[in-house]
């Protein structure tokens, strides 16, 4: 009898957690969600999360409120959401930066990449397009090469941020190419492009300055990538010219905290992923050279660890360190 009655007791319960756990994801999220941005307002990443973050309200019903903190080189906004609540309240935009380099880059974090977020989804990815002033009187990626070599430690770059994929792309085109090119890097790519555009810096490999060059104000010489790009077919790739190992693909991807309930990675993954087949929304994403990602959550993790490991020789090849 009491074993019966202990069956009983136990089958109550399980059925009670099941219901809560029910009714928790069908309430999630009862307020308005954080999704913390590493970078200032109007690059690359901010554009990208504003989009989803529209798109997430509509769908889910609550408020995704995009928060910029930049600095750090993405660390300082890491850290605090990755000192945040497992609620699925505040999220993270995870990127090249804070999951590929950064460990390689610091002697110390105050976070890590891999144990202190998990993955939701992965928004977008793409390439690196080489871009100039057209008072360089560049008409090629040769062109630029060979005026690099006729003023060694002369010509400048911008990026995002040392170990950011701005940086990283421009470091191995220095490297394979064998020039001398001296760095400057910048909060975000809006100041880089507006010291590009009044000719302060030299050339930039980014995404968002696509806009720029097709407003004829910037000249894009090639896409850092193993092949061309859908959206800008007439730019050759590094590959083609000779170059395939200068080949680098940004990210931003959805992470929270580590702990946070399944349920709502998984929620949010599914909404993300809709999101990322909508026409308007790919067509929005890839007039800055980003394509939308419909990758499931498993997907995502084996993404990110990828990408955890895959810089680490490049980096320490190219000598890069921040104190």
């Amino acid at each position: 009898m009491i074993k019966i009655i202990l069956r009983q007791i136990i089958t109550i319960s399980l059925s009670f957690l099941i219901t809560i756990n029910v009714a928790a994801q069908l309430i999630y999220p009862k307020g308005p969600v954080k999704i913390v941005v590493p970078y200032p307002a109007g690059g690359a990443a901010d554009i990208t999360t504003r989009i989803f973050a529209q798109r997430l309200t509509e769908l889910i019903g609550q408020p995704f409120i995009v928060d910029n903190k930049p600095g750090g080189g993405t660390n300082i906004a890491a850290a605090i959401v990755a000192r945040s609540l497992p609620d699925g309240y505040t999220l993270f935009v995870d990127n090249f930066a804070t999951h590929g380099v950064n460990k390689w880059l610091y002697k110390e974090l105050p976070f890590d990449p891999d144990k202190d977020f998990v993955a939701a989804a992965l928004m977008v990815q793409g390439p690196m397009f080489l871009i100039v002033n057209p008072l360089l009187q560049v008409s090629s990626v040769q062109d630029l090469i060979n005026l690099a070599k006729t003023k060694p430690g002369k010509l400048t770059y911008g990026s995002v941020g040392i170990g950011s994929p701005n940086h990283i792309v421009a470091e191995l085109f220095r490297m394979h190419t064998n020039i001398n090119v001296v760095h400057v890097p910048y909060k975000g790519s809006v100041e880089a492009n507006r010291d590009l555009l009044a000719g302060q810096i030299d050339f930039v490999f980014d995404a968002t300055a696509m806009s720029l060059v097709r407003a004829g104000k910037l000249k894009a010489l090639a896409i850092a990538h193993t092949k061309r790009w859908p959206s800008e077919a007439n730019i050759p790739s590094m590959a083609e010219l000779g170059f395939p190992g200068v080949s680098v693909s940004t990210f931003f991807a959805l992470v929270a905290p580590t702990n946070t309930p399944i349920f709502i990675l998984d929620k949010l993954n599914d909404a993300a992923r809709t999101i990322a087949k909508e026409p308007e929304v790919i067509s929005k994403l890839m007039q800055i050279g980003l394509i939308p990602s419909t990758a499931n959550q498993k997907e995502v993790v084996d993404f990110l660890n990828e990408q955890s490991t895959k810089w680490k020789p490049i980096l320490e090849a190219s000598g890069a360190k921040v104190d």
